[in-house]
């Protein structure tokens, strides 16, 4: 078997994945054009690095579709003065790529324990049904949230402000984005 091609897969996704969806950021198109996705997977799925779908990696979290999270960061307008808190697995894509941007990244699994500190930028690697007022109070006054949501088994992105201690994430894409159980909501008893 031939091996495969990842620089010409790369650039393959860059222009009739991103650049079709959107996405136009220089900065993303760079980084996701550099960043060798093929590395952030297992060895026999290495090939379908490039396609625009989740990949279930071995230690159960999923790397989200390209496009996801080219449109994800391009919506945080992260900037070389941001300090960006990731929520997702911390060796991941997504952390390599903002760590290639932003001027500090803290990456957590999970909001739980997080200390109170003043990010510039949440970006949650992943799908939520409900943002956690802990997570909303780790941001700066005026920082950007951007997320997937899972709304009735339907993905899209959304990016929200925060002002004075509040946040109303507003819908910006559709698109595939993995939940993340960590935000679910809490089942309700109903009659």
């Amino acid at each position: 078997m031939q091996s495969a091609d990842f620089a010409n897969m790369r650039r393959a996704m860059v222009d009739s994945q991103l650049r079709t969806s959107g996405v136009s950021d220089v900065w993303v198109l760079a980084a996701m054009g550099d960043l060798a996705r093929e590395d952030f997977v297992p060895n026999g799925l290495r090939e379908v690095a490039y396609m625009d779908r989740s990949i279930a990696l071995p230690d159960g979290t999923i790397l989200n579709p390209p496009v996801a999270t080219a449109q994800m960061l391009q919506a945080a307008e992260i900037t070389p003065a941001d300090d960006v808190l990731l929520i997702g697995a911390a060796d991941s894509y997504t952390a390599a790529l903002l760590s290639g941007r932003a001027g500090k990244v803290t990456a957590a699994a999970s909001a739980d324990g997080l200390a109170a500190s003043a990010y510039s930028v949440i970006f949650i690697d992943g799908a939520i049904e409900q943002l956690p007022g802990g997570l909303i109070a780790a941001a700066r006054e005026g920082g950007r949230i951007v997320t997937g949501q899972l709304d009735r088994g339907v993905t899209s992105l959304a990016l929200g402000i925060v002002r004075s201690g509040k946040v109303a994430l507003r819908h910006f894409a559709d698109g595939e984005i993995a939940p993340l159980a960590a935000f679910a909501r809490k089942a309700e008893f109903v009659f």
